[in-house]
């Protein structure tokens, strides 16, 4: 599976500067693009597979790629190294941990307030996964009682 971003993409939409990650590509060459292909699958496809159709469809909704960003962005300065006094870093990090709240929160099927769409050019929605389809009874015969009346009901 392909990240959902390429490094140019990312480049352009992170708070990074251009300088730094050419610096970064230049000393680790394949680091950042691998950090993006681990946060898509291990990330973000590997929690909301269960709910939702992954890998997401190109266009890839815009809520996942500001994840994915938001991630990478403090992986790579995580690998250049963080200024302990600097207020950005501590946004940085608020971020990434921000987007990991975020999918944990598409991928809760209970109280998840998230929607994502199958693509962002669409506003169908991409769930299609739903809770299970069982109950459980008290008694564990009552279920062929249940059975037997609903075929008797329904004439099959």
């Amino acid at each position: 599976m392909a990240a959902y971003l390429t490094l140019e993409e990312w480049k352009a939409r992170t708070k990074m500067r251009a300088a730094d990650v050419e610096d970064l590509e230049a000393a680790d060459p394949g680091k950042i693009d691998s950090f993006l292909n681990a946060r898509s699958e291990r990330s973000i496809n590997a929690r909301l597979r269960k709910r939702y159709a992954c890998p997401f469809a190109s266009p890839v909704p815009e809520c996942v790629l500001s994840w994915l960003t938001d991630m990478v962005t403090f992986d790579a300065f995580l690998l250049r190294g963080f200024n302990p006094s600097s207020q950005q870093d501590a946004e940085i990090k608020a971020d990434k941990e921000k987007a990991e709240a975020e999918i944990l929160e598409a991928a809760n099927g209970e109280t998840g307030l998230f929607d994502l769409p199958l693509r962002q050019d669409t506003t169908s929605s991409g769930i299609d996964r739903t809770g299970p389809f069982g109950y459980s009874e008290a008694s564990p015969y009552t279920w062929v009682t249940k059975q037997a009346e609903e075929v008797r009901a329904n004439g099959e």
